[in-house]
């Protein structure tokens, strides 16, 4: 008698996600990862890595506009979600399994428990586990950080129409930091979790067999096959909630998509980053009016050498005291006039001749040793209030034999 061949058996698999909500997750997976590579870059702009990738996806300007893409993409999605999340709670009434619950925070105690070998068993979750609602609210909650930092950046104007101007920058931080943060929590969270300690390939078969069901989720198991987790409604039910949960869905839906046109065309900031020119020189500020130029200094008098036109002269053409140098001094006479500290007043022409207590301060017909010439040319006078043009003179008027008139 022929020995009789038994098939193998095929090992029984538990549907966990359908396609819909498979779409959904590589959706929102992939416009994160863009988020977090397009984001990462400009936050850490010097970095060679960054300046790199940077130029390997078009330049800065088209790196942002990727990252603004992206941002939309995970904006619809969460929009997406919130509408299915309707239907599930109001139609389905399907039971909100991923709220948390004062039973999470056992198991992740006793998860610990385990990990470091004070427990004997690890904890029975049901539908999701406490690491899987962890993540989830932490990704609602960096959604809802992302979306309100990111409308005041990409919207700077608008936004300091209605909020202080500090919110601005508060927001980059914020959205920054955020950025990290999620970035990080899914590449050891995440990664850990789903990828190494146990490779879940739900999200992408949606599909558990019943030893992987029976390791991560017992309870939903147990409910499964006592038939409380296949449960439905009749369907004259069904069409009576669709009736009313449609319109609201389609009243939210058309208000969720102005409030997504408003966010990307609510105004047009021009902060485009513009590459150097090297071939051509840029004036950076240019005022709508010319810029005052002072005065020019007027030409010498065709009657005496290197003597101002506009300085008074004797007779003879020489550079005078009265109405000549003597108003140059007049800026001098805060320390040095009648009622000063100093020794020196140079508010009269006796007095200026006569000197202070170190001495004469001019030498008639010698500039170049005339005390105060050196002084000022020494640069040891402490306020340097007179200009070339005006020392110039004084010498003119010095080497001329210093007349009063």
């Amino acid at each position: 008698m022929a020995n009789k061949i038994t098939p193998p058996q095929v090992e029984q698999t538990f549907e966990r996600f359908p396609l819909a909500r498979r779409i959904e997750h590589l959706t929102m997976l992939l416009s994160f990862t863009t988020l977090g590579l397009t984001g990462l870059v400009q936050k850490f702009a010097l970095s060679p890595i960054s300046q790199f990738l940077v130029g390997l996806l078009g330049g800065i300007e088209r790196t942002r506009a990727i990252h603004h893409f992206a941002a939309i993409v995970l904006i619809l999605g969460a929009m997406y979600h919130l509408i299915v999340f309707g239907y599930h709670m109001f139609v389905l009434h399907t039971h909100l399994s991923m709220l948390p619950s004062f039973q999470d925070a056992k198991d992740a105690f006793q998860a610990l428990m385990y990990n470091i070998g004070l427990a004997k068993s690890r904890p029975k979750m049901g539908r999701f586990t406490f690491e899987e609602k962890a993540e989830y609210w932490a990704f609602v909650w960096g959604t809802v950080v992302m979306a309100i930092t990111g409308f005041l950046m990409w919207n700077p104007i608008t936004s300091a129409k209605f909020l202080p101007g500090e919110f601005i920058p508060a927001a980059k931080a914020a959205h920054g930091g955020e950025a990290v943060l999620a970035v990080l929590a899914i590449i050891l969270w995440h990664m850990y979790g789903v990828h190494i300690k146990f490779f879940n390939k739900a999200m992408w078969t949606g599909k558990m067999t019943e030893a992987e069901m029976l390791h991560e989720h017992p309870l939903e198991l147990a409910d499964i096959k006592s038939g409380i987790a296949n449960r439905r409604l009749d369907a004259a039910t069904i069409r009576r909630r669709q009736k009313i949960y449609f319109p609201i869905a389609s009243v939210l839906i058309l208000g969720m998509a102005a409030g997504i046109f408003s966010f990307i065309n609510a105004e047009d900031t021009a902060l485009k980053t513009i590459p150097p020119q090297d071939s051509q020189k840029i004036e950076i500020y240019v005022p709508q009016t010319a810029t005052p130029q002072p005065t020019s200094t007027p030409a010498m008098s065709p009657t005496a050498t290197n003597t101002p036109a506009t300085t008074p002269q004797s007779n003879s053409g020489t550079i005078v005291w009265n109405g000549g140098v003597n108003l140059i001094f007049q800026k001098c006479s805060m320390c040095h006039g009648a009622d000063a500290k100093s020794a020196l007043n140079l508010t009269a022409y006796a007095d200026a001749m006569k000197g202070g207590i170190s001495g004469a301060a001019f030498t008639p017909g010698d500039s170049a040793n005339s005390a105060m010439i050196v002084k000022f040319e020494s640069g040891k006078h402490p306020y340097a209030a007179l200009t070339a043009d005006e020392l110039a003179q004084i010498k003119v008027w010095l080497d001329a034999g210093a007349l009063e008139k």
